[in-house]
């Protein structure tokens, strides 16, 4: 209601601003505003991006997504990887290019702002994954991370960035939704819902924790996966921006990657290496499950894995929708 209420107070500025209420490629504001003007448009921004933010689980609005991730694993998967919070993400992808404008928004403190928001948020997603022990809610922190990867991207106000925020926009959603499927048959099959409780699981469950490594080391960023192609181009369109916060926006995808890497690991070497003699005892009872809930694993991870091999045709179209010739 909060996030509804501050949207709502900018679309009004932006009604008495604009000069249609259509979506128009470069944004609907009135030329020649004044100085005083262009303040309160900053301010108006600020409000929508936080008001839409709060369905992309930004800082200090996060708390929600981890709590829902009690929810059922289809549920979990759909909310996290391609439902809500991408509705959110999506608003502002349009509140930016669509609305207010990037040459309006590029430079200023409003931009400065919603950069460093983002680039938080990487961090602090990534940091809590890394200090949780539950599977599910860790994925969910990573979820946390791995949006503002995409409004970094989006923020930054150059074609390349949003062309890079689209890309990882695909490529998470394959990936997110593939390793809570994985969470899901873990659960359903053993009941463990503990990073610590995955010893062995791999030699148990291969074809389940086979797609669950697969799409944790793309969320990773490790080539030729998924993850490395649209991280690599955000990190590009960040460093190449033009301010000087994007180069921090550098520093933040740096260290974050480094705590998926390690909240990621962990797991997938716990379920493949476990230490000699540690291994979970329940592990020796478990298989796979049937192929009704392996099927849909297999085929979302071979799909995201042959999209990234051929990942040109996809990212030329962005670039094309960046540029505004779509």
């Amino acid at each position: 209601m909060t996030g509804a209420a501050l949207a709502f107070v900018s679309l009004i500025a932006i009604y008495h601003y604009s000069t249609t209420m259509e979506f128009v490629w470069g944004g609907v504001l009135e030329s020649g505003i004044s100085g005083t003007e262009a303040t309160h448009m900053y301010a108006a921004f600020l409000l929508a991006f936080f008001g839409f933010g709060v369905k992309a689980a930004i800082i200090p609005f996060e708390s929600w997504l981890p709590t829902a991730s009690v929810a059922p694993t289809p549920v979990s998967a759909l909310l996290h990887a391609v439902a809500v919070v991408k509705g959110g993400v999506f608003a502002i992808m349009r509140l930016i290019y669509w609305i207010f404008g990037p040459d309006f928004l590029y430079g200023s403190w409003a931009q400065a702002i919603v950069i460093g928001v983002a680039g938080a948020t990487i961090i602090y997603g990534s940091g809590r994954a890394f200090f949780t022990q539950h599977l599910k809610r860790r994925l969910a922190y990573s979820t946390v991370s791995q949006l503002s990867y995409i409004l970094l991207g989006i923020t930054l106000m150059t074609p390349a960035g949003l062309s890079a925020g689209l890309t990882h926009m695909i490529f998470h959603a394959f990936m997110k939704i593939t390793l809570f499927f994985c969470a899901g048959a873990v659960l359903y099959k053993t009941e463990q819902e503990y990073v610590y409780q995955m010893k062995g699981a791999g030699k148990s469950m291969p074809v389940i924790f086979f797609c669950f490594s697969v799409m944790g080391l793309a969320l990773v960023g490790v080539p030729p996966l998924g993850g490395f192609i649209s991280k690599c181009r955000i990190g590009i369109a960040a460093a190449g921006s033009g301010v000087l916060i994007g180069n921090l926006g550098v520093c933040a995808l740096i260290l974050s990657a480094l705590l998926t890497l390690f909240y990621m690991a962990t797991v997938i070497a716990a379920a493949w290496f476990p230490e000699k003699g540690k291994e979970e005892k329940i592990w020796d009872e478990k298989h796979d499950p049937n192929w009704m809930m392996k099927l849909p694993v297999i085929t979302i991870t071979a799909v995201c894995v042959l999209l990234a091999l051929n990942a040109g045709k996809m990212t030329a179209v962005f670039d094309r929708i960046a540029s505004g010739m779509l």
